[in-house]
């Protein structure tokens, strides 16, 4: 077993701060746009990408949700013991709003249309943009691309991304591509 070191605390920082300078060039002041986390591991990035957006930006608010997508897989019937759902908390509208989907790693692209179809039960979004931390661009299964992308990598299906955040497991931000 192998591992790779995606991004350390430092590049994992730069990404980030280069991620939200693109988000604010495409949405000014985030009227019209709300932040959903993709649960569980894309929330995390989410409240990081809100904070450091509030810290950039002269903004007072922006909206932040997390989106369970669960029971919208195509999957969730596939497997052999009872799926446990996250928590979806959306208390804002989504109707006419650009939503940006975050999520740590994109790999598949089920997860994706999953959280397209889960959104639609909060209204029907203006627009639906992606921002990944990790885009594993040979992996697609299906024709999803991100908008905003921290890093692109060439792994293969027995290679996986391991995003550590520092606030779940009190370590540094880590993210590993693992060879088994």
């Amino acid at each position: 077993m192998g591992e790779k070191i995606l991004f350390d605390h430092k590049e994992l920082d730069l990404s980030l701060n280069r991620l939200c300078w693109q988000l604010i060039e495409n949405h000014c002041g985030f009227e019209n746009t709300v932040l959903i986390g993709m649960q569980p591991r894309g929330y995390f990035l989410a409240q990081r990408i809100q904070e450091r957006l509030l810290e950039l930006t002269s903004v007072k608010e922006i909206s932040l949700g997390s989106l369970d997508i669960t029971f919208f897989r195509d999957d969730f019937r596939r497997r052999d013991e009872p799926v446990v759902a996250n928590q979806t908390d959306i208390n804002f509208l989504v109707e006419g709003k650009n939503v940006i989907f975050i999520d740590d790693v994109l790999y598949t692209g089920r997860s994706i249309r999953a959280g397209m179809d889960a959104i639609n039960s909060f209204g029907r979004p203006q627009q639906i943009e992606l921002l990944v931390l990790i885009d594993r661009r040979f992996s697609r299964e299906l024709p999803i691309e991100p908008n905003y992308v921290g890093k692109t990598v060439d792994a293969i299906d027995t290679e996986k991304v391991l995003v550590e955040w520092s606030n779940t497991n009190n370590k540094n931000d880590l993210v590993r591509l693992i060879r088994e």
